[in-house]
Formats: C-alpha cells, sequence, structure tokens
C-alpha cells in the first residue's frame, strides 16, 4: 500500500503479496519494512477539532472562486522526475495499463465497493454535503472525475484509495481525521489521494512490486536483483508520494496548508493544533538537511530511510516548500490562469 500513516509498520513478505493485488493508497506517514518488497498502502488525514465549531463558508469558502482550476492537466505535468521516469518505462510495455486496470478494476473494486457500502457512510449531495463539495471543487481543479467518498468509523486518522482509475474509484476517510485537521487541510488530503488516482499509481506500482517479488525466484543471483530492485521500488513510493504532495498543493495553492498536514500527523493533536507554527517545522526540515550533510550524517539518514516507503514529514515539508517557489509549479499557474481567462 501507498500511506501516509502515523506510524511505523514492518510489513512481511505474504502480506506485501496481498496487497500487490489490492493496492490501497494512501497520505500516511513512513511505513518501514523488513527485507520485503513494499507494500503499496494507505493515506492519513485529519480536521481539527476547533474548526468543527464554525459553519463550513466560515473558516473557509469550499467553492470559492478565487481557486485555479487546471482544465487541461495531465498527470505528467505534475509528476515527481523519478516517478515520472519509473512510470515511462512502464507505460513502454503495450497493454500493461489496461491489463492492470482490468484486473485491480474488476476484483479488487467490487470487493472494495461491497466493503465501503456495508460500512461505511456514502458521501452525497444530501449525506455531508460540504464534503461532497469539497472533493468535487478537489476533482474539478485536477481535472480528473470525482470518485466516490466514504467516511468510516475509525480511532485511526486516516484516508485511502485503490489508487486505480476504474470503473468505480472512491477515497475513504476515517472520522478521526475529523479530529486534526481543518478543512482545508482536509481538502489537501482529499488532492493527496486524487493525485494517486489521476497517477494510476495502483496500476503501475503494483506491476514494479510483482517484478520486484518474482525477482526472487530467479536462481543464483536472484536475491541480489531482488534487492537491487526493492530499493528501488521503496525510492519509487516515496516519489510517487511526493508527486501527490504536489496535487495537494495545486488544489489548495497555499503551501503552507500541505506542510500543516505533514507537521500535524507528525506530532500534531487536537489539543495542541492551535500551537503549531509551520515557519518552525520548516526550520526543523533544514536542520535535519544540515545535520544529514555530513559522510556519517549522509550514512545515518540513508540508514533510516532506504526502506520507507514514504519520505520523512520533514522532507516532504521542504519538498512542496521548494516545489511551490519553483518554475515548474508558477507556469502551472500561469498556464491556467490564461486558459481559464479564455472562458
Amino acid at each position: 500500500m501507498i500511506s501516509f500513516s502515523s506510524s511505523s509498520q514492518r510489513v512481511s513478505r505474504a502480506s506485501t503479496m496481498a496487497s500487490a493485488s489490492a493496492s490501497l493508497s494512501s497520505f500516511l506517514l513512513p511505513l518501514r519494512t523488513a527485507r520485503s518488497p513494499p507494500r503499496i498502502s494507505s493515506s492519513t488525514l485529519r480536521f481539527s477539532p476547533n474548526e468543527r465549531k464554525y459553519e463550513y463558508g466560515t473558516r473557509i469558502c469550499v467553492c470559492r472562486a478565487s481557486y485555479v482550476g487546471f482544465r487541461d492537466l495531465d498527470a505528467d505535468d505534475f509528476r515527481h522526475p523519478l516517478d515520472k521516469q519509473n512510470t515511462l518505462l512502464l507505460r513502454a510495455i503495450p497493454g500493461l495499463s489496461e491489463l492492470g486496470k482490468a484486473f485491480l478494476g474488476t476484483i479488487s473494486e467490487q470487493v472494495m465497493l461491497l466493503e465501503n457500502i456495508g460500512t461505511s457512510i456514502l458521501v452525497a449531495e444530501n449525506q455531508l454535503p460540504e464534503l461532497h463539495k469539497m472533493m468535487v471543487e478537489s476533482a474539478n481543479i485536477l481535472n480528473i472525475e470525482s470518485p466516490d467518498l466514504y467516511v468510516r468509523q475509525n480511532p485511526v486518522p486516516n484516508a485511502y484509495t485503490l489508487a486505480v482509475s476504474g470503473r468505480k474509484p472512491f477515497v475513504v476517510v476515517h472520522t478521526s481525521l475529523v479530529e486534526l485537521l481543518t478543512r482545508r487541510e482536509l481538502q489537501a488530503v482529499l488532492a493527496h489521494e486524487l493525485g494517486h488516482l489521476k497517477c494510476d499509481h495502483g496500476v503501475w506500482l503494483t506491476f514494479a512490486n510483482i517484478l520486484t517479488m518474482g525477482a526472487y525466484t530467479v536462481p543464483g543471483v536472484g536475491g541480489f536483483i531482488a534487492r537491487n530492485f526493492e530499493e528501488q521500488l521503496f525510492r519509487w513510493l516515496r516519489a510517487a508520494e511526493l508527486t501527490c504532495d504536489r496535487a495537494a498543493l495545486l488544489v489548495v495553492q497555499d503551501p503552507k496548508v500541505v506542510i500543516s498536514v505533514l507537521m500535524k500527523l507528525s506530532g500534531g493533536c487536537p489539543s495542541l493544533s492551535d500551537q503549531l507554527n509551520v515557519d518552525a517545522f520548516l526550520e526543523q526540515a533544514r536542520s535535519y538537511d544540515k545535520a544529514s550533510s555530513s559522510p556519517i550524517g549522509w550514512y545515518i539518514r540513508n540508514a533510516q530511510t532506504r526502506q520507507l516507503s514514504h519520505p520523512l514529514p520533514v522532507l516532504r515539508a521542504r519538498e512542496i516548500d521548494e516545489w511551490s517557489r519553483s518554475q515548474e509549479y508558477q507556469s502551472l499557474l500561469r498556464r491556467a490562469i490564461q486558459l481559464n481567462s479564455l472562458r
């Protein structure tokens, strides 16, 4: 699974194999695995309890006209370079995308559809309408069809999607999510999940996962090849998360909102949320870079992160801050504004 979970977990090879056939993509903090290919996992978000005291239009306007929509946005327009490079390699194999969507769409989607309908609340215009508006607006901004959105009772703050733009795409949000994030922060996480759907990460990362597991069966050098594949797959997983952080920024159009999500998932709680400082968290990220710049620091940093499915939160914060000031992001905004002005 691709995830944004706040707890480190070790994943067995058996569970990795199971996840290869049903990849869930999410906004969690780093997962660490034992010597086995990474799972494709789920995503974590939350609402601030203080926000519940306000009506939706007072804190932010869910459908405000000031958001810039990206009418011709393609997934490759915002992919992280490593994510784009690896996706292009697999995309060159004829029929692979269609095969993945057919397999994951017909089997996994049906399983998850029954699970979601049976255990969650389906968000709609007449059921949690503000959440519905938020999802529709986010999908419109990213130029993607709005998936079904479900709210599930769960004490672990999380959100996830089967990262395949199949016949019945969906996003699931846990109720505990509501307890930490503001509404704009929640929208950032919904956009992160939409980024996984737009990029079809479930398709490409599932096949990469299968190739990695298959390498272990090669006699002799199979273990060496598989370990190399495994390390590359972890790098791809981390790059895919950075891609979807960019999708979050494209929707909320304020890097501090995305960084605030990462900060709260690192060490936030409802009682402390109004005391957290985004600028201080970015300074913490710079401190981490400085502390790991020496040869010993670099070695320790590499050892800490090489088997994580997600980049460290401080590194994600620094990455999205830098991308928000990049020519690439500014060009996307300018192009969108020009296209919208022609409407």
